[in-house]
């Protein structure tokens, strides 16, 4: 069903059941009430201060005693004619002033004198100074802050009405699913979903928890929701949406009760159901988390302001060019995870995953581009409307890096988001290649390339001269890395270099087109006489050195060439094949930017960088942060 008619007949749906007959209210304490909205106008029990107070460390007197006071002729009280008070104190009623302590000085006979006339009510709060009894607080549909708390008790009030938020719980299924802090087995599942889910909907200004898994069996099913049903306002179950096997969620729906729409044409998310049970909603989630959390937006966020009365954010939209393309499926709205960073006078932006399972992608995530049903997609260097899901201050405090992969970008990406300036590094892996071409094009600010030259030997520069003429920039080494085979843990198949992989018929994963280690793997190709057809899997790509590591510990390919601190950080074996330079491509036009500047001073002078890139292995900084080339 397109979106627009599922949210019709879903709105449709609960307002045959009242659903917003909400905006219930009810009493609560003061101190729980942060983040819940007032039903009523809250006014003070009475003044704060109520009564007068010291409002420094000193003593109490009548102003008038002191009205001949000076230097020349100081004054002199008895004991009767002051008191000691500190801050705070509340002060005599007999007095109107107060002196600091610093002013007086203390003479015989426990008198004291004082050089300095005092004024009326000086450094004295009186009553009613902060808020007067029976003066408003805040007012009815207020959102309670923290100091709104504080001014309430200030004046005597403990309790206050709000509006009841919906009551809601994520019940996660599926017999596969185990408990965080557990080891998964083959099969396995650590469950995440309700704690992801049930956290977006607090932060919706619900009241929701997590509900313990249910198995993939029928009844238990139907008892979960029946009794989720009785003792909720919503229930959300995750997972079982679709036409699995074991997917039970739509049939036991359909028996409790109505379903109302199974399928919208939406990706991610295109198996939610929305039924009612009882006169209780029920959505029936998608098991992907990604795919789960967009449907929750389309479809259950504004349920919770329908309850609450409540008018709904604004989405906070803004322009990006794109700087790669993004394809879309036609006949459905689809929602792209985008990262966002300011490259001179232009937003970029560059797709963060487009995987339902991609959970880093939401993580990393600044924005969601959407792609209506009929679009193909968006080209590079198209302008796009995106809705923010981060503030834009953020995403221009972000330093854009696109090119070949490496982790050291990540120890980076660490150590700067800790530092005073708190920058953040998106980064595309798109091949030492595709990182020329952004350059090119204006999209980064910088890129990583360790592209090798055959004929002279040389990394990156013959490069720079054919694709990036006339434009003023610099190149600066980053590491020298070793570059060769990943194999399993102890070599089981004693793999000894590319020569075993064609012998054997070994299966292998390769690179994309464009990455520095696809033109090392082809040269050292040639260089043994091999051609591309003999290697069983040339063509299956990935475009990071950690996700060959991970396709070779899992077991599906015995072997891909990547960096050896790939291979280390999965507990894999390496079979050395040569060792690369890795530089960074920086345009001349953000070398005076504070973060290009902050990247460069923790890649000359951080003892902790080069301390975390030597724990990773398989690297040398002989001649990291030197200019190697410049145009």
């Amino acid at each position: 069903m397109p979106l627009h008619k599922a949210k019709d007949k879903w709105h449709a749906a609960l307002k045959k059941i009242n659903f917003s007959k909400a905006a219930r209210h009810t009493e609560i304490e003061v101190e729980e009430a942060l983040g819940r909205i007032t039903t009523a106008p809250v006014f003070a029990g009475h003044s704060s201060p109520s009564h007068n107070v010291a409002a420094m460390d000193g003593i109490a007197v009548h102003f008038a005693d002191l009205a001949s006071a000076s230097d020349a002729s100081p004054v002199r009280l008895t004991e009767k004619q002051f008191k000691a008070v500190n801050t705070g104190n509340a002060l005599p009623l007999e007095f109107d002033a107060v002196v600091m302590i610093e002013d007086v000085h203390q003479v015989d006979n426990g008198e004291v004198e004082l050089a300095i006339p005092a004024t009326p009510w000086q450094h004295v709060r009186t009553i009613g100074e902060d808020i007067v009894a029976t003066e408003l607080i805040i007012p009815e549909g207020h959102t309670i802050r923290p100091i709104d708390q504080g001014a309430m008790l200030a004046t005597g009030v403990t309790t206050i009405s709000v509006k009841e938020a919906p009551r809601m719980v994520v019940i996660p299924t599926g017999s596969e699913l185990i408990q965080p802090g557990t080891t998964p087995e083959p099969g396995q599942i650590i469950e995440f979903n309700s704690r992801i889910l049930a956290g977006y909907l607090n932060e919706w200004g619900a009241v929701a928890s997590g509900a313990f898994p249910v198995s993939d069996d029928k009844e238990k099913l139907q008892e979960a929701i029946t009794d989720a049903a009785a003792e909720n306002d919503v229930v959300i179950i995750n997972a079982g949406a679709s036409a699995g096997t074991r997917d039970y969620t739509s049939t036991v729906l359909a028996e409790l009760g109505e379903v109302v729409v199974h399928g919208v044409a939406i990706k991610p998310g295109k198996p939610v159901i929305l039924a009612i049970v009882d006169d209780t909603p029920v959505v029936g989630l998608p098991g992907y988390p990604v795919s789960a959390i967009l449907t929750m937006r389309l479809f259950v966020r504004d349920m919770i302001n329908d309850f609450m009365d409540i008018k709904p954010m604004e989405p906070q939209w803004t322009t990006a060019r794109m700087s790669r393309p993004v394809h879309s499926a036609m006949g459905v709205d689809e929602f792209v995870r985008i990262t966002l960073g300011q490259v001179g006078e232009e937003l970029m932006a560059t797709p963060a995953g487009k995987g339902a399972g991609a959970v880093m992608s939401l993580v990393r995530g600044d924005a969601l581009l959407t792609l209506p049903v009929g679009s193909e997609g968006a080209g590079a260097g198209e302008e796009v409307q995106v809705e923010l899901l981060r503030p834009l201050s953020d995403v221009q405090s972000t330093l854009v890096a696109i090119g070949s992969h490496d982790n050291i970008i990540d120890v980076l990406a660490n150590l700067l988001h800790k530092g005073q300036q708190t920058i953040r590094i998106s980064s595309a892996h798109v091949g030492s290649m595709g990182g020329i071409m952004a350059i090119k094009r204006g999209e980064a600010h910088l890129a990583g390339s360790h592209l090798l030259d055959e004929e002279s030997g040389e990394y990156n520069i013959s490069f720079i001269k054919r694709f990036l003429k006339g434009i003023p920039l610099q190149l600066i080494n980053l590491c020298y890395r070793q570059q060769g085979l990943i194999v399993a843990k102890g070599n089981p198949l004693h793999i000894t270099g590319l020569n075993d992989v064609a012998s054997k018929n070994l299966r292998f994963i390769n690179r994309q087109n464009g990455a520095g280690t696809r033109l090392l793997t082809d040269k050292t190709l040639r260089d043994l006489g091999i051609t591309p057809d003999a290697i069983n899997g040339y063509d299956h790509e990935e475009y990071t050195h950690m996700s060959i590591a991970a396709s070779i510990a899992n077991g599906s390919v015995d072997c891909g060439m990547g960096i050896l601190a790939a291979a280390n950080a999965l507990n894999l074996d390496f079979v050395p094949v040569a060792e690369e330079r890795y530089d960074l491509i920086i345009p001349k036009q953000f070398m005076e930017d504070i973060k290009i500047m902050a990247l460069l001073e923790l890649i000359h002078n951080s003892i902790e960088f080069k301390t975390l890139v030597d724990r990773l292995g398989g690297y040398s900084l002989r001649d990291s942060g030197n200019l190697i080339y410049e145009q």
